[in-house]
């Protein structure tokens, strides 16, 4: 439910907080560069400064995966796993009326996951449009396999290594086809009869041999690099790889499109991902730092703008510049404004998708079946959810 807060977070009411008597120093995470960019980063802090002249914010340098010593974390969606777990973000219910559980993180900018191809290779396979449907998809995928373009018809990045793997590479073809994780009251359940079938689907493109290779050793940002490079014909990948590969690739060598569905009847789903801001639990003044926090928030259109987020900020119907009249960023929109948001693990352990990659990986290279897939990741997800909800 954090996608929805920027709305109110707006109009927001400031814990009191006296006049400052001295400079008051104040540590932003090295991530921010790596997140946002040098160039933004500095436009940040020097507009936030001159607004506040009694607030100095010091960039750590250093290791970007480490947040020590940070008083305000920038962070992604893998980032948020561990800083929950680790109790190592302030609660945000003194500043922000939110009636919803607790906050702990602020969403600045979002992007959803697409299906991209590469249009000449589809062209030179025969195929004028993108696929449409699964069928359709695994046709397409065995077709430029098995041509002499060298080329992997699709491609999946499993590694471990990588946070978005299994949101972006085995959800999202649920949540395309409709399915939700969290329709019981419960608890999370992947062991239905539609799930099945979405992970029997995943199973038959490993089997039917069109996937590149390497699926569990391959990071997401690898791919993206083969998929620039044309070794690539269909990928799922961010909305936020559109710079650049249009920057790569062009703009007439690859587009964007719905993930293929199951032909049932539920609604497209997207799953979306945000970079946030918190603020560190080892903060002394975090009364400013919440100040920092609210300037980010209100420059969330600006963030949007310069990282070309889709859908950007999705409770506000925010329409950008950047959406107007551009292809890519149109597409994107429109296909966003006819789904429903649907939610994995953001914010909890880490544990439910590593049982996920883990247990698929079993499945595809095994004689294992679907059903005893989803079963075994169902048994491992009731182990963690009643852990992390006693916890």
């Amino acid at each position: 439910m954090l996608i929805l807060l920027i709305g109110p977070l707006i109009g927001s009411v400031l814990k009191p907080a006296g006049a400052a008597d001295k400079l008051t120093d104040l540590y932003l995470s090295s991530r921010c560069v790596e997140l946002f960019g040098e160039d933004l980063t500095e436009t940040l802090l020097r507009e936030f400064e001159e607004q506040n002249p009694d607030l100095r914010i010091i960039l750590l340098s250093g290791d970007s995966s480490s947040q020590t010593r940070a008083d305000i974390l920038i962070f992604d969606e893998g980032d948020f796993h561990d800083l929950a777990v680790d109790n190592a973000l302030v609660s945000l219910e003194d500043y922000i009326d939110y009636e919803t559980g607790e906050l702990y993180a602020i969403p600045l900018v979002s992007f959803m996951d697409l299906l991209f191809y590469n249009i000449d290779l589809l062209k030179a396979a025969g195929f004028d449009r993108p696929p449409k449907t699964r069928d359709e998809f695994l046709n397409y995928a065995k077709t430029v396999s098995g041509s002499n373009t060298g080329a992997a018809g699709a491609a999946m990045g499993l590694s471990l290594l990588d946070r978005q793997a299994p949101s972006r590479d085995i959800f999202s073809w649920i949540w395309a086809a409709g399915g939700d994780f969290w329709q019981a009251e419960d608890r999370p359940v992947i062991n239905s009869r539609p799930i099945i079938a979405d992970i029997s689907f995943l199973g038959s493109l490993y089997r039917e041999g069109v996937l590149a290779s390497m699926s569990f050793y391959i990071t997401g940002e690898q791919r993206l690099e083969e998929f620039a490079q044309g070794k690539i014909a269909m990928m799922i990948a961010s909305t936020s790889a559109i710079p650049a590969l249009r920057e790569k690739m062009g703009d007439d060598a690859f587009s964007i499109t719905t993930i293929p569905d199951s032909g049932s009847a539920g609604k497209y789903g997207v799953g979306i991902s945000s970079l946030y801001t918190g603020i560190s639990a080892d903060c002394v003044y975090p009364d400013e730092a919440w100040k920092f926090l609210e300037f980010l928030a209100k420059r969330s259109p600006f963030l949007c703008e310069e990282l070309k987020a889709v859908p950007g900020i999705v409770s506000d119907f925010y329409y950008g510049d950047y959406f107007k009249d551009d292809p890519f960023y149109s597409k994107a929109r429109d296909i966003f404004d006819s789904s429903q948001i649907v939610y994995g693990f953001s914010g909890k352990a880490e544990e439910f998708e590593r049982a996920v990659l883990e247990e698929i990986r079993i499945f595809f290279e095994t004689g294992r079946t679907a059903q005893e897939t989803a079963a075994a990741i169902q048994q491992r997800w009731d182990a963690f959810f009643y852990h992390y909800d006693q916890n």
